[in-house]
């Protein structure tokens, strides 16, 4: 005759089991991030809480316009989210704020940039290379160009760093206001494009 678990045991099991399936799903299949900054601007806002992908790279490469999150090339213990510009074996130049890809314009209508800056031209952030990308290496830019610290300042992303692809915004508030809280529903359910 079998002996009944008791229900303390069970209901540590069953604790046991959800805990060691949530950590598997967060460290194979997709994990959650926050938006601590305006770089993606107006793509993700700060207070955005989206899902990455972490699954997709497995089976493909990376390509030109998606939104990836990586280890920060100066600081892995960081998390950095950008979008993916240029490929390896590309030639990437910046100039006069326009993107070009292997001496074409690219068009490009994530970014933005804002109009009281005109006078104000910085380099890297407004004119860059031309530069060649390294084979196993990316070039990624924020969305907010004037307000992104990203391959212009620090270099290329190499492939190892990726962690995944942005793909839903799950959750979204103004971490600007306290109270009242304010949630921003229209962004629930929004793909990361």
């Amino acid at each position: 005759m079998e002996k009944k678990k008791s229900l303390t045991r069970e209901y540590i099991e069953a604790i046991a089991l959800a805990l060691l399936l949530a950590l598997l799903i967060r460290t194979f299949v997709v994990q959650a991030f926050r938006i601590p900054s305006g770089s993606m601007i107006p793509t993700l806002l700060v207070g955005d809480q989206i899902l990455v992908d972490k699954v997709a790279f497995r089976f493909r490469k990376p390509q030109r316009g998606e939104v990836i999150v990586f280890k920060y090339p100066g600081d892995e213990t960081r998390d950095f989210i950008k979008r993916i510009i240029g490929l390896p074996g590309e030639k990437l130049e910046v100039r006069n704020r326009k993107v070009f890809i292997n001496d074409k314009e690219m068009q490009d209508g994530a970014f933005a940039y804002h109009e009281i800056f005109d006078n104000f031209r910085i380099p890297p952030r407004d004119d860059f290379g031309p530069v060649s990308v390294p084979d196993k290496h990316y070039f990624v830019m924020g969305d907010n160009r004037e307000n992104s610290q990203d391959s212009r300042f620090w270099g290329f992303l190499e492939e190892e760093k990726i962690i995944g692809r942005a793909f839903i915004i799950y959750w979204s508030r103004n971490t600007d206001r306290f109270f009242p809280l304010e949630i921003r529903l229209g962004r629930f359910g929004r793909l990361v494009e």
